[in-house]
């Protein structure tokens, strides 16, 4: 289906209009996310199909509490479980995928926040946070990887400033702080940083030309800093925060598990709709409904069991996450890495399976465009592809085979 990009800048993200609502606990987030999921699953095809940008889905989705749930208790907030936050997630994408994935950088900016920032750092950004504003991203650089053409911090005399451009700026477009990754000259080396860019500060160009054929509407665009100026308690340390053992990378991963996993539930789902309702069984299963068909329901059975193990693998990483962020050590990150990494491979797997076989055991009919089932196939297609699972294998099998560790990134 054909879809028409903007070049042009899209207009500054308004202002959040109050404080947004208190989530008092882990079962509080859980209830929040399926009340919300049930309203925000009803308009994602046509969403998808318009590429419409959920603006108003995403005031909703700050304003609920739940953009501020990791923010810990002494800071104000409800500090969920890392089980918790992806079970959000899982709920939120398998309404909506694309809602799903827009806020995974804004909770991995809060991580890299709790690692590397300071307290007064935390202490503002949890204050932002929780008043309702969001975080974009700005990470991925366009083609280079050479230093000397990074997305730079100047630092002068006049002031701290950032200068270059961003491509796979997801959630940018929705944003009120741009946590941007850029590099600079220190002690004859390159060091990484995380500058929080305010969205609407002079020289912030968002432009929405994210054309992918799925994670339609994300707000993946690009974004341009022309001398934007920022101040130094808006700078994380980045490459510090990978010197020694923590929990950035694999927070990271298993938000992008979380939101794989969601869209394939979420096919599933429409697979079950179908067959029930619409579909027609194969002439020599002699049978009257498609349901009953006997090779329909081992099918549906073994995406159910792939799905439900991806999920209880997931589960089980978020724990260790949770027990690495509380005792973070070579080896106790190493096996969260891990964990993740399989989560990954799963939740990779079974999303994929679960978005093929729903045209495959629903039949012809599923395909009708004013159906819009396309769209699970290619959001979990365009976001599986993030990372490469084949890598996830690498990591698993030279830790359990030769007792390696992950390297420390956020891509593992």
């Amino acid at each position: 289906m054909s879809q028409t990009i903007s070049a042009a800048p899209v207009p500054p993200a308004p202002p959040p209009s109050r404080r947004s609502d208190t989530i008092r606990d882990d079962a509080h987030a859980r209830a929040v996310a399926e009340g919300l999921a049930q309203d925000f699953a009803a308009g994602a095809a046509d969403r998808d199909r318009d590429r419409r940008l959920p603006w108003a889905e995403l005031d909703r989705f700050s304003a609920s509490g739940l953009w501020g749930i990791t923010v810990p208790k002494d800071l104000g907030g409800p500090g969920v479980s890392v089980e918790t936050l992806v079970q959000v997630i899982v709920t939120i994408g398998e309404a909506d995928g694309s809602l799903s994935q827009i806020p995974q950088n804004h909770f991995y900016a809060l991580e890299a926040l709790r690692v590397g920032g300071t307290p007064e750092q935390n202490r503002f950004f949890a204050e932002r946070v929780l008043a309702g504003e969001r975080f974009g991203n700005a990470l991925a650089e366009i083609g280079h990887k050479d230093f000397k053409r990074r997305t730079r911090l100047d630092r002068t005399s006049s002031g701290w400033f950032v200068e270059g451009r961003k491509f796979y700026c997801t959630g940018a477009i929705f944003a009120h702080w741009i946590p941007t990754l850029v590099a600079s000259d220190e002690d004859g080396r390159q060091v990484l940083y995380l500058a929080f860019v305010p969205r609407n500060a002079k020289g912030v160009i968002v432009i929405d030309d994210w054309d992918g054929f799925g994670q339609r509407v994300t707000g993946s665009g690009s974004v341009t800093f022309d001398r934007v100026r920022v101040e130094p308690e808006w700078v994380v340390p980045f490459t510090a925060s990978f010197e020694r053992p923590t929990t950035i990378g694999p927070f990271a991963q298993i938000l992008h598990a979380a939101i794989d996993l969601g869209i394939g539930l979420g096919a599933y789902r429409e697979t079950l709709r179908f067959v029930r309702e619409r579909s027609r069984p194969w002439i020599d299963a002699c049978v009257e409904r498609a349901s009953d068909d006997p090779l329909i329901i081992h099918a549906v059975g073994d995406v159910h069991v792939r799905l439900r193990a991806a999920q209880a693998v997931m589960r089980r990483a978020a724990r260790s996450i949770a027990e690495a962020q509380a005792d973070s050590t070579d080896d106790s990150v190493a096996r969260a890495s891990v964990a993740v990494a399989q989560a990954r491979i799963l939740t990779t797997e079974a999303g994929l399976l679960a978005s093929s076989k729903l045209f495959e055991l629903a039949g012809s009919s599923s395909t009708d465009e004013a159906e819009a089932l396309d769209r699970h196939w290619r959001n979990v297609r365009t976001h599986t592809l993030h990372d490469p699972v084949r890598w996830k294998y690498q990591a698993v099998g030279n830790f359990v085979l030769n007792g390696r560790r992950p390297p420390r990134h956020g891509a593992i």
